[in-house]
């Protein structure tokens, strides 16, 4: 968790960040993460968040169609988080992490000891 907390500081609250760290560390990483959203017909908005321009916002419902109703309810069971609260979080906070974890607005590489989750 330090990771993510160092790079979006006090900007969002425990509940979020744990939801939001727990996302990104299953799915691989930062870079699989923009590569999902990406491939999920939300290449816009993750490429907006990874550049150094304004972040363009991505609705809960966006969330839910990228990450998947069957992802989004496990992290939601494992974060304690209830569904449509996981959903909004992410929606708020997702952005913000990303763009905070690539101010040149570059992907930083991923990392060689983060394991990708079947979830």
């Amino acid at each position: 968790m330090s990771w993510l907390k160092a790079i979006v500081g006090g900007v969002i609250g425990a509940e979020a960040l744990n939801l939001v760290k727990d996302y990104i560390e299953k799915q691989g990483g930062i870079e699989a993460v923009v590569k999902n959203f990406q491939a999920s017909g939300f290449g816009r908005q993750v490429d907006s968040w990874v550049s150094t321009g304004k972040n363009e916002a991505i609705s809960a419902i966006e969330v839910g169609q990228a990450v998947g109703v069957s992802k989004l309810k496990e992290l939601a069971q494992a974060t304690g988080v209830d569904f449509d609260k996981a959903r909004d979080l992410l929606a708020e906070y997702l952005p913000i992490a990303i763009d905070k974890a690539t101010p040149e607005g570059k992907v930083p590489p991923t990392d060689q000891e983060t394991k990708k989750s079947s979830y």
